[in-house]
């Protein structure tokens, strides 16, 4: 495959901004695509190149695949990467790209429809071997689903067949919750995805979600470097993930990494992609489903093994073999990633939008911030709320927590509620500090029995954020058409 040159980017925010950056050092010229929402947006003034692709709703714009891949064709471009969300796992965009000429940077179509499809990666799993959640195919309509939830027994968990990423998903822990969830799930599974079907799966309580990290070439070379846990979440969507697994032994982790690389031989996998798993407290272990893309959790594999993974997706889908073997694969320390949401953990992690009024990022030993922001950019209410990804490394866990708790009052967002406060709490919490925690760790102990005690540091920022909270949501003095001059002027100082 020849060398990639120009590369599209089909997506936005803080993944299409870390993927303009490897470019960047590789010497790739990058192409961005932006919706109205977005035309002011950091990755389309980092990107060497940006065009527009349709209104703010996604299915308009970032789902619009024909428009996208039309735009990469137009300007050159040898390759496109999806990032993760919108048409990262569809497999129609994979084929619309490769019919096209261009090199789709992750799993080729076939793949991605063997396992981007959750119930068919289910299957192919149960056929190597690894042991699978009890579920159903996907479904037709909610009768279907009532029937696989009676043969399976509730609770259960209602699936998108054709995403990840938590949207889409809901517990029904009893058959007078299935209308409203049904409702629910097959809605936000179709704007997420352009992808309404469902399946339903076991929901098992008290488990861990732990994920295992995969590369594949194109010289059947397979590798796993290594699990993340990220059983931290609320609405099945994540908050906190980190590598090493507090719970997972030695002997979980070759297992977890065994099941993981068997499942994409058999796939005939290519490229970066995640296993998802359950573990309950005996450490037994099946298989959820296949990511079949680069995961918003990506950089503490990253921090914990020295790879830049973006730089080996695009060394793969040039063609090359991977430059390591499973032998060579080192992982040291602990890395831990807190996702900075556009939601008020006051309020039941109400999503919430409006625009950025200051951004202050941590800095210091074994921190890292991946986002889009700067002051007055703005947060739409049509995508995924998520603003940044606060990581943070460390040569022990207890030094990654305590590099975390201080990045974390280091950290300013204000103009919005955010998620900070639930980190916070969360970072000093016994049970988590300890490594005591699974998938039901928010719903029982958010909110907090009592009020975050702040130190001085901390009750400063904010005092800052709720003073600048308060001002963003008047009118600024000289705004016009929504957008004040003071606004314009902050855009351009953050790209200086």
């Amino acid at each position: 495959m020849k060398r990639i040159r120009r590369i599209l980017i089909a997506n936005r925010g803080e993944i299409a901004v870390r993927i303009i950056r490897t470019c960047r050092e590789l010497g790739i010229a990058t192409v961005a695509v932006y919706s109205d929402a977005d035309r002011g947006a950091l990755h389309v003034r980092l990107a060497d190149e940006a065009y527009p692709i349709g209104p703010a709703p996604a299915r308009e714009s970032y789902l619009a695949g024909e428009r996208i891949v039309a735009v990469g064709t137009r300007t050159g471009c040898d390759a496109v990467h999806p990032g993760y969300g919108f048409l990262s796992e569809n497999a129609d965009f994979a084929a619309l790209v490769a019919d096209a000429g261009l090199a789709f940077v992750g799993p080729p179509t076939a793949v991605q429809r063997a396992l981007g499809e959750k119930t068919s990666a289910r299957r192919l799993a149960k056929a190597a071997g690894v042991a699978i959640a009890e579920g159903s195919d996907a479904l037709a309509d909610e009768p279907a689903a009532r029937a696989a939830a009676e043969r399976i027994g509730y609770p259960v968990l209602l699936k998108p067949a054709g995403g990840g990423g938590g949207k889409g998903m809901r517990i029904v822990r009893g058959p007078d919750e299935l209308a409203l969830a049904w409702r629910g799930a097959t809605g936000e599974a179709g704007s997420a995805f352009g992808v309404a079907a469902l399946f339903v799966e076991r929901y098992l309580e008290h488990a861990r979600h732990v994920e295992m990290q995969i590369f594949a070439d194109t010289h059947g070379n397979i590798v796993w470097l290594g699990e993340r846990d990220c059983s931290i979440q609320r609405r099945q969507q994540k908050l906190v993930e980190e590598t090493p697994g507090p719970a997972v032994s030695d002997e979980l982790r070759a297992r977890l990494g065994a099941s993981a690389v068997a499942i994409a031989r058999a796939a005939g996998y290519v490229n970066a992609g995640t296993a998802e798993f359950l573990v309950d407290q005996d450490g037994r272990a099946v298989f959820l489903e296949m990511n079949t893309r680069l995961q918003v959790e990506h950089p503490i594999t990253e921090l914990a093994t020295g790879l830049d993974l973006v730089a080996l997706q695009l060394r793969v889908a040039q063609g090359e073999a991977l430059p390591f073997t499973q032998d060579a694969v080192e992982r040291r320390g602990a890395a831990i990633e807190l996702r900075i949401t556009a939601e008020d953990p006051s309020a039941g992690f109400l999503p919430s939008a409006g625009r950025v009024s200051l951004f202050r990022e941590p800095a210091g030993p074994g921190v890292r911030v991946d986002h889009a922001l700067f002051a007055g950019s703005p947060v739409p209410t049509e995508y995924d709320p998520l603003l940044a990804k606060l990581v943070c490394w460390g040569p022990t866990r207890e030094v990654a927590l305590a590099r975390a708790r201080r990045a974390v009052r280091e950290t300013i967002v204000a103009g919005v509620p955010t998620s900070l406060p639930f980190h916070a709490r969360t970072l000093v919490e016994p049970d988590f500090a300890s490594g005591r925690y699974d998938t039901g760790y928010v719903a029982s102990h958010w909110p907090p029995p009592a009020p975050l005690e702040l130190d001085d540091d901390a009750a400063v920022a904010a005092g800052i954020v709720a003073v600048l909270t308060r001002a963003s949501r008047a009118p600024a003095h000289g705004e016009r058409n929504g957008q004040s001059r003071w606004d314009t002027a902050a855009r351009e100082d953050a790209l200086r």
